[in-house]
């Protein structure tokens, strides 16, 4: 997927696939489904390193992670998120964020909100990298939200969602992340756009869906409500692990090539050519 295909898919209604990707391994199973587009989202801070919000996100943090998932990712579109106070910074800081990012293979950024960011946003994009913008609940501003709740339930905010996001069209973004918001109100923005916009957690109206991984495959803590657990990957990861737990205790795991052969004989008999294989 490139990013002219945002705009030809908005046009036929052709919904957009949209998953978070922050190491190799599972980056190499999206790589290998037909999922369109690959987030490096700040999320990683909590799901891969066990912090509490995205804050913790640095930019070396987010292009290590960017690095790992675009040597697995070939065919589909890489974004990095743009971690937390890098666009507060000047335009000289974010730009070398938006460099490491670049560098490590996304071909794409993701901003969290708008105000401030604006000349920011206009400078990247004509230095011909792509922004995604991202509004409504914004992670990064879980502090100022008190908590992570739903954005734009009364009139006033939700004409402020409206206008930052034809706003953020007018800067020049190829698509709009809205996280968080009633459903009407995502399906009046998606209708005013001219560029997809990708909900999370705002209804079935959008132009298509994003979830983190971990999350729909049901490998990290307890998902937000809006999340459809695709696999119940926690129970079932924690299975097979037990059950190595067993087989080993109960001398069972690596099987013995003679049923009649003593430990050291078995020892002798291990094929060592696919290890040697594996590493190289």
């Amino acid at each position: 997927m490139k990013i002219t295909d945002f705009y030809n898919y908005k046009k036929p209604g052709r919904k957009i696939s949209m998953i978070t990707a922050y190491d190799y391994t599972l980056a190499a199973l999206a790589a290998e489904s037909a999922v369109d587009c690959v987030l490096v989202g700040d999320s990683l801070a909590m799901v891969m390193h066990g912090h509490g919000s995205t804050l913790a996100a640095t930019a070396d943090l987010m292009a290590l992670h960017t690095a790992a998932v675009a040597r697995a990712v070939k065919d589909k579109l890489v974004v990095g998120d743009m971690p937390f106070l890098t666009m507060r910074k000047g335009l000289g800081p974010a730009m070398e964020t938006v460099e490491k990012l670049a560098r490590a293979g996304a071909q794409a950024v993701k901003v969290e909100g708008l105000e401030g960011h604006e000349e920011i946003i206009s400078h990247i994009i004509t230095s011909d990298i792509p922004v995604m913008g991202h509004i409504g609940l914004t992670p990064q501003s879980v502090n100022k939200f008190g908590g992570y709740r739903t954005q734009g339930k009364d009139p006033a905010s939700a004409e402020r969602l409206v206008s930052q996001a034809q706003e953020l069209e007018q800067l020049g973004c190829f698509s709009l992340v809205l996280e968080c918001v009633p459903e009407r109100l995502a399906e009046r923005i998606t209708n005013l756009l001219k560029i997809p916009v990708i909900g999370i957690g705002a209804g079935p109206f959008t132009d298509g869906q994003v979830l983190v991984m971990q999350d729909m495959l049901g490998l990290y803590g307890e998902p937000p409500s809006f999340v459809k657990k695709y696999l119940d990957g926690r129970r079932l990861v924690v299975e097979a692990l037990n059950n190595f737990d067993v087989e080993v205790k109960r001398a069972v795991f690596p099987e013995m090539k003679g049923k009649n052969n003593g430990n050291s004989e078995r020892h002798k008999e291990v094929d060592e050519a696919p290890y040697l294989a594996l590493r190289g």
